[in-house]
């Protein structure tokens, strides 16, 4: 990024790059920093909860490579998967929601626990306030350490931008960058919503980003 301050640019990936640009703030620090405390977990169930984008997946990939494990999506689990799952200690679960066959998903509990393996479910709201239709599965869900991405800090909000735009070589300068993470919504959603269109307002506009097209998409 030409117009960018490079020793920003530089303490960025020195210290808070983490694992194929996982950008560590104070809204996901704690959540890497118990991954990396595997297997002293005080419990075998682990519930990640954040919005969409919020680098949940980014997480669990981080965590795999480290460790062994198999990773399925929730929504696709399959009574071969529960037999899959006997070679592994680490079972994956993502985007949980409550689209998911809960008798096997109940079963898949049972043999985490009998067989002493871990499991984490990624999902964005925590698996408590999941409305599940099986009892026994209502009660199992109370066994789960609940571990939540918080919202996006202004540090991370500037990393994200940063590493976004300039992976689409757009340069912009840091007052700008600044002048954004002041005003846009602290949603991730809303942050990967804003980089999609100062994108296609680039490509299409052909000319430099400037404070104008800032507000415009900031919708000021």
């Amino acid at each position: 990024m030409r117009d960018t301050n490079q020793s920003i640019i530089k303490f960025d990936e020195d210290k808070n790059f983490r694992n194929e640009d996982f950008f560590i703030s104070k809204s996901n620090k704690h959540v890497l920093e118990f991954l990396n405390t595997w297997p002293r977990w005080e419990r075998n169930f682990i519930n990640i909860i954040g919005e969409e984008f919020s680098g949940k997946t980014h997480l669990i990939n981080i965590f795999l490579k480290k460790n062994k494990g198999v990773k399925f999506e929730a929504n696709t689990l399959k009574n071969e998967h529960l037999k899959e799952i006997k070679i592994y200690e680490n079972i994956i679960l993502e985007n949980l929601t409550n689209v998911i066959n809960e008798n096997l998903f109940y079963s898949l509990l049972n043999i985490i626990e009998q067989d002493n393996k871990y499991v984490i479910i990624t999902s964005t709201k925590p698996i408590v306030r999941i409305d599940f239709n099986l009892e026994d599965l209502k009660s199992r869900s109370k066994n789960f350490l609940l571990l939540n991405i918080e919202k996006p800090d202004d540090e991370l909000i500037f990393a994200i931008l940063l590493k976004n735009l300039s992976d689409r070589q757009i340069s912009l300068n840091k007052k700008l960058i600044d002048y954004t993470v002041k005003r846009i919504e602290r949603s991730y959603r809303k942050i990967y919503n804003f980089i999609y269109k100062i994108d296609q307002l680039s490509l299409k506009r052909k000319k430099k980003i400037d404070l104008k097209i800032i507000k415009e998409v900031l919708g000021e």
